[in-house]
């Protein structure tokens, strides 16, 4: 390391034990969020920079926290389609770069859409109900480290909270995604839902902190979601003219409880895991169910 940068790099790490003594606390990570000393003001200059984008429709009551946990990035891109909620103007407050659309032409092109205007190497992809925690911070900021092996991409573990518990089987627990990658070796697949990262190169390596998804508050929030994403999903294969049955739907429904509450131990959930178990069966009978109405629809009135 350059002289000049140790200087730099030591006097920062001085000036964070400073103030890590003067909260209280030694946990530098939830120091610095709270004083607005982050590692970003240590590391930045010594490391790769990070960008971190998120899309968003009306996630008001989601995207502070979110944006909090990732303040150790040096860009934070949010890409609007149209809240009504005040999304972006918390987001705005928050320091993140907001670009406004007046469409919605799915979640992979949209997020093609964020990824075009970041900046730096390294691009980490959240969802607004998603959250960093202090330890996967340390992980992201050491695996994009010169130091590291290299890498161009990485699956992060993600456990999602189910009204108020988090759920460790039902086929959620391990849920690898991969959301951290170099921006020019990624792309999103233009699919309208279920979209995934389409990464050019084979050195993709595994982090083992997991991202905290605080989906589902309550089961109006899933609803809301099997709503949209049935709907996208059967659209998309109706455009491909893929065809169902209601045996099928039903078999669908059926397969995916008995695969999550039996197979995947949704069972050892105890109530939460029932009603999830019970949730994916409906969620897997009603995407081929709307697919099933679209062509029965179809057929009747074909113009």
């Amino acid at each position: 390391m350059p002289q000049h940068v140790a200087k730099k790099y030591f006097a920062a790490v001085q000036k964070h034990r400073e103030i890590s003594e003067k909260d209280g606390s030694g946990d530098g990570f939830r120091v610095g969020y709270a004083s607005g000393f982050t590692h970003r003001h240590f590391l930045s200059f010594i490391l790769p920079s990070l960008s971190v984008i998120i899309i968003t429709y009306n996630e008001a009551a989601n995207i502070k926290a979110c944006l909090e946990s990732v303040a150790f990035a040096d860009q934070v891109i949010v890409v609007d389609s149209g809240s009504t909620d005040g999304t972006t103007d918390i987001a705005i407050a928050c320091g993140a770069q907001v670009c406004k659309t007046d469409d919605w032409p799915g979640f992979g092109p949209q997020k093609n859409r964020a990824l075009d205007l970041a900046t730096s190497p390294w691009v980490l992809s959240l969802d607004a109900d998603e959250r960093i925690s202090a330890e996967l911070a340390r992980q992201i900021v050491q695996a994009i480290s010169p130091s590291n092996p290299p890498s161009d991409a990485f699956y992060i573990p993600r456990i999602t909270q189910f009204c108020g518990q988090w759920i460790r089987h039902c086929g959620w627990t391990p849920d690898l995604v991969l959301r951290l990658f170099r921006r020019e070796q990624a792309r999103f697949s233009d699919d309208l839902v279920h979209e995934r990262v389409i990464v050019q190169s084979r050195r993709i390596a595994e982090l083992s902190e997991p991202i905290l998804h605080y989906s589902y508050p309550t089961p109006g929030h899933y609803w809301r979601k099997l709503e949209q994403y049935s709907r996208a999903w059967a659209l998309q294969r109706f455009a491909k003219g893929e065809r169902t049955s209601m045996l099928r739907a039903f078999l669908a429904g059926l397969t995916a409880f008995l695969r999550s509450y039996l197979f995947r131990l949704g069972f050892l959930d105890g109530a939460m895991g029932f009603a999830v178990c019970t949730m994916q069966g409906q969620a897997a009978f009603g995407k081929y169910f709307e697919l099933y109405c679209l062509h029965r629809k179809n057929d009747q009135d074909p113009e």
